[in-house]
Parts: C-alpha cells; sequence; structure tokens
C-alpha cells in the first residue's frame, strides 16, 4: 500500500512526537515524517485529525477454533478495525485451547488469510487450562505466542504459577492472570454488596480478586517475573499495584471500559449484558480504577471483548455465560468517559500495549509497519449493536 498522509497531527508518546506533518507511507512501510512533495501515490488529507500508532487491544477472545457461531478469527478482526484497533491479543480459551503449537500456527495462518487486523495468539499456562502442568510454552512461543494466560480459569496452584513466571523469563513474555481465587468466588455471578443482596444473587466479593493480586506480586518480586494483571477492577488491587510498581517490581495492569463505565448497579434489572468476570464493581471502586488510569498506575485499556451467541445471553442471569463485546465500543468509551490527555489516551491503547506484549513495536518512525490509527475528535458517532 502506497499513501499519503498530510496535515495530520501526529502524536506517538514513546517517541514523544507531536506535531503537524506529513508521513509517506510505501509498500505498506512509513518511509518519510515530515513535509512531503509526493506525486504519484493517493492522497489522505489528514487535516484537523489525530495520527497515531496503530491501537492495539491486548485481550480479545476470537473463539475460534472451537465456538465460530459466536466469534471467527475473521469477524473479530472486521470489528476491531471497525474500532480503530490495528491490531489484538487473541486469548487461548478456544475449543481446544491454544496449549501447544499445533494451534497456535492455525490462528497465526488463519489470522493472515482472513482478519483484516494483526492478531497475536496468546498461548495457555497450563495444558488444557486446568492448572495441573504447564503447557508447551517454549513451543509455543516459537510458533508466534507473545504471552501466556490460563485466562478465565486462574491458577490456583502457587508452585505452578511460580514456575510459570520463572520460566516465562527465559522468553521475555508476560505471564497473564485472571486474579480470581476460586474458593471465595464460587457460585457468584455478581459482584457483592448491596445489590447482590436485593436481587437475591450470590455475590463474587472484591476480595477474590484481591487475595490473588496480593500472592502473584509476592511471587513476581520473588522470581523477578514479568507479571501482567488482566482486567484489574478494585481498589485494592489498584492500591497494590501501584505500591509494587513504586517497589520496581516487573508489574503491568490493564482495565476494561466497562469497568471504567459501569457499576454493579446496571445489573438491577437483571440484564445478562451486564454480566461478567471480574463483575462490574461498587462506585468506589469505579472511582478508584479511573485514579489509576490517571495516575498511571494502569498501564493499558483493553477491551475484554467476549461474545458469546444471543440465544446464550437470552437465558436466565444465573445461568447466562459471562462475558460483554467491546472492540467497537472501547476507544469510543475512553474518549467520552475519561477525557484525558490525547498523549496519555495512546499510550494507554498502543505503545504501553506494545510493551506488554512481546511483540516487534510499530509507531510514528520510518521503517516502522504502517499500522495507524487515525482519530476526528470532533466527529460525533452512534454504535448500532445490529449492524456491528
Amino acid at each position: 500500500m502506497d499513501l499519503l498522509v498530510r496535515n495530520g497531527r501526529l502524536v506517538d508518546p514513546a517517541r514523544n512526537i507531536d506535531t503537524v506533518t506529513d508521513l509517506v507511507i510505501r509498500a505498506g512501510k512509513i518511509r518519510a515524517i515530515g513535509a512531503a512533495n509526493v506525486s504519484g501515490i493517493p492522497a489522505f488529507d489528514a487535516t484537523g485529525f489525530i495520527v497515531a500508532p496503530g491501537f492495539f487491544d491486548i485481550h480479545v477472545h476470537l473463539r475460534e477454533p472451537g465456538t465460530e457461531e459466536a466469534e471467527t478469527i475473521a469477524t473479530g478482526g472486521s470489528a476491531a478495525v471497525a474500532g480503530g484497533f490495528t491490531a489484538i491479543a487473541a486469548m487461548p480459551n478456544t475449543y481446544p485451547p491454544n496449549d501447544n503449537p499445533s494451534i497456535t500456527h492455525y490462528i497465526v495462518s488463519e489470522a493472515r488469510r482472513s482478519s483484516p487486523a494483526r492478531v497475536f495468539p496468546i498461548g495457555t499456562i497450563t495444558k488444557a487450562q486446568k492448572g495441573e502442568t504447564l503447557a508447551e510454552i517454549g513451543e509455543m512461543f516459537e510458533a508466534g505466542i507473545v504471552g501466556v494466560s490460563d485466562d478465565g480459569k486462574p491458577v490456583m496452584d502457587g508452585q505452578l504459577f511460580r514456575r510459570a513466571l520463572e520460566y516465562a523469563q527465559m522468553f521475555d513474555i508476560p505471564v497473564i492472570q485472571h486474579c480470581e481465587d476460586l474458593n471465595l468466588s464460587k457460585g457468584g455471578v455478581m459482584h457483592e454488596g448491596m445489590y447482590s443482596t436485593r436481587l437475591g444473587l450470590k455475590g463474587i466479593p472484591a476480595a477474590a480478586e484481591e487475595t490473588m493480586v496480593s500472592r502473584d506480586l509476592i511471587l513476581s518480586d520473588m522470581t523477578g517475573g514479568k507479571y501482567h494483571i488482566a482486567h484489574l477492577s478494585t481498589r485494592r488491587s489498584v492500591q497494590m499495584v501501584r505500591d509494587a510498581k513504586g517497589r520496581g517490581l516487573r508489574v503491568s495492569a490493564e482495565v476494561t471500559p466497562h469497568h471504567f463505565t459501569l457499576t454493579d448497579a446496571a445489573v438491577a434489572d437483571y440484564d445478562t449484558n451486564a454480566k461478567m468476570s471480574p463483575p462490574l464493581r461498587s462506585a468506589d471502586d469505579v472511582a478508584a480504577v479511573l485514579e489509576g488510569i490517571r495516575d498511571g498506575t494502569i498501564d493499558a485499556i483493553a477491551s475484554d471483548h467476549a461474545p458469546h451467541h444471543i440465544n446464550l445471553k437470552m437465558l436466565e442471569f444465573d445461568r447466562a455465560p459471562f462475558g460483554i463485546t467491546g472492540l467497537e465500543t472501547a476507544v469510543g468509551l475512553a474518549l467520552t468517559r475519561l477525557q484525558l490527555p490525547i498523549r496519555r489516551l495512546i499510550e494507554l491503547f498502543s505503545t504501553n500495549a506494545q510493551k506488554i506484549m512481546k511483540v516487534a513495536p510499530w509507531g510514528l518512525f520510518e521503517g516502522s509497519d504502517a499500522d495507524l490509527t487515525v482519530l476526528d475528535l470532533n466527529r460525533a458517532w452512534t454504535f448500532d449493536v445490529h449492524q456491528s
């Protein structure tokens, strides 16, 4: 692809760039940045627009292989591009799970064939996500994984998680944890609090997340491992990450738009679209997440895009699956809710996300892949679920 991007405001926090100028793309690579006198290639007038390194959603469920009726690599990639993302990291909870290089190879090859967004696979920590034996991490790394996680099945065995942190250091990949003590959350379907009591639904206490965050931070300190916390959701968790960073631990954390936009009050009419894991928390927790975003404790915003067939979401609240879609709404919600400086927003959606995962960096520099996200901050738009 050849393209002249003319007169855009180029912003790349990783390279301290914030300037209005031109950008020349040839054969899919950035070849020049600066006032350009180029002819013979298409031109895009970016006057008034933000031109940023392509946004990277590091927490996406593509459902392929196994449950393609909910999402495929192709449809997930299309949703990503529609939402402003040029790259996504695919969580491993497929059927079968991505716990061996054969599945990794399949995801990589199918993404190249059918997805308009780049797809970086994440492998499991343990075989079949059973939390018993480490998966073939080295072989999966050679096949293309950029991190490991057992996703919604937290590794309860502390010794096994310690070994994962140690082993993953050989490849400089993050060990990503869904922090939830299953003994505390068992049977829960929403946040434990006033609304769960009022609705007669079994709650999941904030402590279910916080006790595992605490344990894992100790293990990260012990091993020096690269530890990433998925979808952080409580005040105490945010504070523990803040303290750990102050001590120099190799820890990073992401939050989702739904956890800084909605509270557990959204469940008041038993709306299964508000059933997710971790659950929507209290207003105080939401305030703490917002503080963490603004003071730099939080490294990235990720959608945790988790589609399900509509028939499953129409079940009773207790029986409906956890999960909400988010690829097409994450950037819009962040722009609307957070009102952050554009530099900080780009860190959260792009440059920090690249640092967390084991990927070759892209950005506004000569020779980079021309992965760009263009933002028009003056244009309002409406998300129509029926056209997603």
